[in-house]
């Protein structure tokens, strides 16, 4: 595809997708084993701005750790409703060099029966509480399913876990709450809009008492889990062992959370905000959020003279962008200034500037935005603040626009229940290949599965924060017995 192509978007999410990986250096998807890919230098810096943002707001109360990628089999096996949710995910190894082992060993598809042994072993007393840790590893999962890079993989390489214990089920549930605001604090540093929903129970973390989910919708209309939050209770605390003694001397079991994100994170930034140009990066995780760019030429209008004045005057631009913390990047490389636009728009950088000899003259330079490619003239003496004024009006700017899509992708009503006619089945279905539908549904899951079957959908759930006035109880689509309002979709 030459570099002149532009790619389409809309109505065609899939291959956008696969191209802005090649394109903008994110991803090398040419790796020999299915499902596993390799991090260009760009999208790995990418990435590493992402979970930098992750990990401050856990360091503010999570300590970081690292536990091993192996798990025995004996662990793994313990807690067999967890497990009953990984069985035919689960990579295996069985042999050290050409000796079979005497204990299998999986590669883990989740930590929680490698972590709550050592749990075991760390909590004593009411003292060691709360206990609050987290890690990002790799975790394999065999998926079956269509592989996508970023979304469905067999290796995920950037998977964060954070896993606490607390001495009671009320400490659990706040540290739940803290969870959900650590979450939407992070998604929203990366101007990503979600629902929050809380799991039906069939479809819940193996082994929690429930789970939250955040969703966020993509450009094809699919939804995309990007956050999940479990509150485990005494379900993990009972099958190992993890006791604390209490101050009145008794010995009680610990109540636990934990909570997860991935590289579909990246994945997310990616999808939502970019277009036809190719990638579209708020300014805290683009990798280059400043390209300056010398419209010069070596001969013609003011000469060699003229062209050295305008590279002076860009590398002074660049230091005193570099000085003020912004990450900023000079491009003097021999390529014409298209050939220059197209590459940093490729890669998302939020803001250009052009500086030539016409500008020199005028004391100023040009300003050109990534997300609308809107231009403006700034004088050189304000370009560090205008540019700090600029990234922050982008960030706002991709935001809403990404709130915007999400809205108009939310088919609330009253909740679609058992009185529905042919039309409106219709309807539904239309509306739930291109976005949320809130419709009645029980807690039973042949409802669920029912649902399922009719309109290739995934029941999100009950949504965690309802807007005022909103109707929340009705007639199930199915059965008709008392049903709560849930979110639906077409999910990845």
């Amino acid at each position: 595809m030459p570099p002149e192509t532009i790619l389409q978007k809309e109505n065609n999410f899939s291959e956008w997708y696969s191209e802005i990986l090649k394109r903008a250096e994110i991803l090398d998807i040419r790796y020999p084993v299915k499902g596993v890919y390799v991090w260009y230098p760009y999208g790995y810096k990418l990435r590493k701005l992402i979970y930098e943002i992750l990990q401050s707001l856990l360091d503010k109360e999570h300590e970081e750790v690292l536990f091993p990628l192996l798990i025995p089999r004996e662990e793994l096996m313990k807690e067999k409703e967890h497990i009953k949710g990984f069985e035919e995910e689960v990579f295996w190894v069985t042999k050290g060099g050409s000796t079979e082992l005497e204990i299998p060993l999986a590669l883990r598809p989740t930590s929680e029966t490698a972590i709550y042994p050592v749990f075991k072993v760390w909590i004593r007393s009411h003292r060691d509480l709360p206990l609050r840790v987290y890690q990002i590893v790799n975790t394999f999962r065999y998926e079956t399913k269509h592989t996508r890079p970023l979304i469905r993989a067999r290796e995920i390489t950037s998977f964060k876990e954070a896993h606490t214990a607390h001495a009671s089920r009320a400490d659990a549930e706040d540290q739940i709450k803290r969870a959900v605001a650590l979450y939407k604090n992070f998604f929203d540093q990366l101007a990503i809009p979600y629902v929050i929903t809380r799991r039906p129970d069939w479809d819940k973390f193996p082994g929690a008492v429930y789970s939250l989910a955040f969703d966020t919708i993509m450009p094809d209309g699919r939804t995309m889990q990007i956050g999940t939050i479990h509150l485990l209770g005494e379900s993990f605390s009972r099958t190992f062992d993890i006791k604390y003694e209490d101050k009145d001397g008794s010995s009680k079991f610990v109540n636990q959370t934990c909570y997860g994100i991935s590289e579909r994170c990246v994945a997310s930034v990616i999808a939502i905000h970019g277009d036809d140009h190719g990638l579209v990066l708020p300014h805290e995780v683009a990798p280059i959020q400043v390209v300056i760019v010398p419209i010069v030429f070596s001969s013609g209008e003011g000469g060699n003279n003229e062209v050295k004045q305008v590279e002076e005057a860009c590398f002074t631009v660049q230091e005193a962008l570099k000085e003020a913390g912004i990450r900023t990047f000079m491009d003097n490389s021999e390529e014409r200034p298209g050939a220059k636009y197209y590459r940093w728009e490729m890669k998302g950088v939020p803001l250009r500037i052009e500086i030539g000899p016409r500008d020199l003259r005028n004391n100023r330079c040009e300003f050109v935005r990534r997300n609308d490619l809107k231009r403006m003239h700034v004088p050189l003496s304000e370009v560090v603040p205008e540019v700090k004024r600029t990234l922050k009006e982008i960030h706002e700017g991709i935001f809403e626009k990404a709130k915007e899509t999400l809205r108009t992708n939310i088919h609330k009503s009253e909740g679609i229940g058992a009185d529905i006619s042919a039309e409106e089945m219709e309807e539904l279905r239309r509306r739930a290949g291109r976005g949320i539908v809130s419709l009645f549904l029980c807690e039973r899951e042949g409802c669920g599965n029912e649902l399922e079957e009719q309109l290739g959908v995934s029941v999100l759930g009950e949504a965690y924060e309802r807007e005022e006035g909103e109707k929340n109880e009705g007639k199930c689509l199915f059965c008709s017995r008392k049903a709560k309002n849930v979110y639906v979709a077409r999910a990845y």
